[in-house]
């Protein structure tokens, strides 16, 4: 459940969050013991969720346990995952677990659990328009229940689920993306299923429909993926080192190429799949052909891309690809249910409308200064943060949990006119250092 209000009478706020995933619930965390910034955070939502329509039992993070709302930026902070363990009164108990990574829906939980504790959060209370008044020297922000102003906004909304113009028009109880998997992937027993993606979500979702048994075993699972193979993540140390905030840094000042280039290179840093989870998909597959004699339940089509997708002569669905590796070579699979696990895209912000014109763009994003701040023609002092939606300008971390804590303090200082303690720089020398760097000098 959301808060009902928060502190009635007051109507302007040092920051304004619009939304509350773990981009901006990290900032209000670290807010929290801050009573000199007023804050106030908002989301239309009843209450708290996060991909909460794919938390398939079994699923787990792809990051590390630190990566929390806080703990790579201030340790102590009260509402980290470690805090919310011993909390609950089960920190001996997940020591003991041993898990080798977080089960995803407690972390979810975890999430939610911060929520709850903020006063300064209010769900069931969506922004409708952010527009500036001049006159007044701030933003003015109408949501569905008051209007506000605010010295400061910090745009959170996330991101959507998206599918391809190919299947876009054909959503609908047999045919839907992973984020609805939960709900719309109930009856499924004894039917053809397509699912379209290479990435970690389509991986989970291929997992689970072979892992089910008796009737609720599909008749047939076809797994469809432009790349050229079920390919892992790749999280080995050196890699890791792109997820650090030097680099972060390192990423922003390069030309605009060099940054597209780097996030196609690297997408399979954080876009892979989990290697335990392709170990049980490869061992699952074996025991059904070798093991069960179920031969024809499997049919792994890599390299891959679906160009249609109609209704078939006979019911269900066609989907036609074609082969990269191939000229001139098409497919077609028969479906009753097609499941797109196609990724996401940032949100639209059309309560930006007032301000259209005013704030500056690079391609798609808005752009934004070395503290996330977007480039505006107003006053220095006011500022509009974005969290999750620059990634062609920080890099593949920024959608990621990775560097959710240090960009919230990176927001949360530049609120506060101070510079907090950065950690130290990665072993990697990123670019080249002029001979008068300070560390060489005398």
């Amino acid at each position: 459940m959301g808060h009902e209000s928060f502190r009635p009478g007051i109507t302007h706020f040092r920051c304004l969050g619009v939304g509350v995933g773990p981009a901006n619930l990290s900032l209000a965390s670290l807010l929290h013991s801050r009573p000199d910034v007023p804050n106030l955070f908002l989301d239309r939502k009843e209450s708290f969720s996060w991909h909460d329509g794919q938390q398939i039992p079994g699923t787990t993070l792809q990051v590390s346990q630190f990566k929390d709302l806080v703990s790579l930026a201030d340790p102590a902070n009260p509402f980290s995952f470690l805090s919310y363990l011993h909390a609950k009164g089960r920190v001996y108990h997940f020591l003991n677990a041993q898990f080798e990574d977080v089960p995803r829906l407690e972390f979810r939980n975890y999430l939610a659990w911060a929520s709850r504790r903020n006063e300064n959060i209010v769900f069931g209370e969506g922004v409708r328009e952010v527009g500036f008044d001049d006159g007044l020297g701030a933003f003015t922000v109408r949501t569905d229940r008051r209007e506000l102003t605010a010295e400061n906004v910090v745009i959170g909304v996330g991101s959507r689920p998206w599918v391809p113009p190919q299947g876009e028009g054909l959503l609908g109880p047999t045919q839907f993306h992973v984020a609805d998997y939960l709900n719309a992937a109930r009856d499924v027993g004894g039917k053809r299923v397509v699912v379209i993606g290479g990435g970690q979500s389509g991986a989970e979702a291929f997992l689970d429909l072979i892992s089910r048994s008796g009737w609720d075993l599909p008749r047939r699972v076809s797994w469809i993926s432009r790349r050229p193979n079920y390919l892992p993540i790749d999280d080995s140390p050196f890699t890791n080192d792109y997820y650090m905030p030097s680099h972060a840094d390192y990423f922003y000042g390069l030309p605009r190429e060099r940054r597209q280039s780097l996030n196609s290179s690297n997408l399979l840093t954080s876009d892979g799949i989990s290697e335990s989870t392709l170990r049980e998909i490869y061992q699952t597959i074996y025991v059904h052909r070798f093991v069960e004699g179920n031969e024809d339940l499997v049919a792994l089509h890599p390299g891959r891309e679906v160009f249609d997708v109609s209704t078939g002569p006979l019911g269900g669905w066609e989907v036609c690809a074609r082969h990269t590796g191939e000229a001139e070579s098409t497919e077609r699979f028969e479906a009753d249910i097609v499941v797109w696990a196609t990724g996401y895209r940032p949100a639209a912000m059309d309560f930006l409308a007032p301000l259209t014109g005013r704030l500056e763009h690079e391609g798609e994003e808005l752009r934004v200064d070395e503290d996330y701040a977007v480039r505006w023609d107003g006053p220095a002092d006011r500022r509009i943060f974005v969290q999750n939606g620059v990634r062609g300008q920080r890099g593949l971390a920024d959608p990621n949990l990775s560097l959710n804590a240090w960009r919230s303090r990176r927001i949360a200082d530049r609120l506060c006119g101070v510079r907090g303690d950065e950690q130290l720089a990665s072993f990697i020398e990123w670019s080249s250092k002029a001979p008068q760097d300070e560390r060489w000098s005398a």
